[in-house]
This record gives C-alpha cells, sequence and structure tokens, in this order.
C-alpha cells in the first residue's frame, strides 16, 4: 500500500500560522482579543471568525495614541497598557462583551506588553479568562521603572533617551503622562 503525501497549507510551510492552536481558539466561539508586537509598537485587534474569512470588530495601535496626545514611546508596556484600554473601549462600543487572548506564534511572557494590553482592555470592560498574577506590577503600567531609570541617567550622556529629550517629552513625569492619557480614553466614550 502507498503512502498518501498531503500538501501541507502554505501558512503552515512559512511558519505564519499554528493551526492546532487557532482551532483551539475558535472553539471557544468568542470573539479573539489579537495582540502582535513588534520592537517599538503594538497592534491588537478583537477579531471574529467567519467562514470566508476573519472580521475585524475593533483595531488599535500604539500610534493611536500619539492622537491622543502621547508623547512617549510607543515600545514600552505603559503605551501597550493604553493600547489595550483604547480597543476595550472600541470593543464596548461595538457591543463586545467577552474575547479570548490570541498571541499568535509568540510565547507568552508573563509581565509582557502583551499581558499588560490585556489587563488594559478587562480593565476597559472586556470579559477575557486570564490569571491576574501574569500582568505586569502598577508600577511599570504606570512607568515608574522609566522614570526612575531617567533620574539615575539624568546628567549623564546616554543615547537612552535621546528621541525623549529632542522631542522635549519629560520620561521623569511618566506616571503623570499615563493617567492624562488613560483620562482621555476613559472620557472618550
Amino acid at each position: 500500500m502507498k503512502k498518501r503525501y498531503t500538501v501541507a497549507y502554505k501558512r503552515k510551510t512559512q511558519g505564519r500560522t499554528n493551526y492546532k492552536k487557532r482551532l483551539a481558539l475558535l472553539k471557544s466561539n468568542k470573539p479573539r482579543l489579537v495582540i502582535r508586537t513588534s520592537s517599538s509598537n503594538l497592534t491588537a485587534q478583537i477579531v471574529e471568525f467567519n467562514p470566508k474569512g476573519d472580521q475585524i470588530t475593533a483595531s488599535a495601535h500604539t500610534k493611536d495614541l500619539v492622537k491622543l496626545g502621547w508623547k512617549a514611546p510607543l515600545g514600552n508596556s505603559s503605551a501597550a497598557y493604553l493600547t489595550g484600554l483604547l480597543i476595550g473601549k472600541k470593543a464596548a462600543k461595538k457591543g463586545v462583551k467577552e474575547a479570548i487572548v490570541d498571541t499568535g506564534l509568540h510565547k507568552p511572557v508573563r509581565g509582557s506588553r502583551v499581558y499588560a494590553a490585556v489587563k488594559g482592555a478587562k480593565e476597559a470592560g472586556i470579559s477575557i479568562p486570564v490569571d491576574e498574577e501574569v500582568f505586569p506590577s502598577e508600577d511599570r503600567i504606570l512607568g515608574k521603572h522609566i522614570s526612575g531609570y531617567a533620574a539615575q541617567c539624568k546628567g549623564k550622556e546616554t543615547k537612552q533617551f535621546s528621541k525623549c529629550i529632542k522631542e522635549n517629552v519629560g520620561v521623569e513625569k511618566m506616571p503623570e503622562l499615563v493617567e492624562a492619557c488613560k483620562k482621555k480614553i476613559m472620557g472618550a466614550e
């Protein structure tokens, strides 16, 4: 008897989709909170399954924070949290009450930007089944670790905050920046 060979799906061979994980997420019949990160940005989407192709219900990107007055860097936990808060508010407007986290091929790490975004979405009113222990600390969410490091580096020659200095952003006041942006997001209904 001859063995038959089945050609794998293109996205599987490219290493872009884990179909086993995707099927498990789709079986929940809940919208997915899809979070994708890069070194300097984060994208969050509420995606619902449709046999003809997934439908994006709501979408938020860290660059959307700039429109709300955010001048600090976009690749940190604080920006991820605010993006999660923004996607949660947008999704709530569209009637989404619950979602399940989809991290794709990335292994989720406790306290990471992914979970900072999930915490923001939960605080915005979306019910997401996740253990509270995986969220980053409140100090990381507010950016106190950044402001503390900026205070340490003050007076020293460093390239770490060169963009912030150039754009006149006071990263020493990161917690105030986070709170101000949070108020704008929560007030923008």
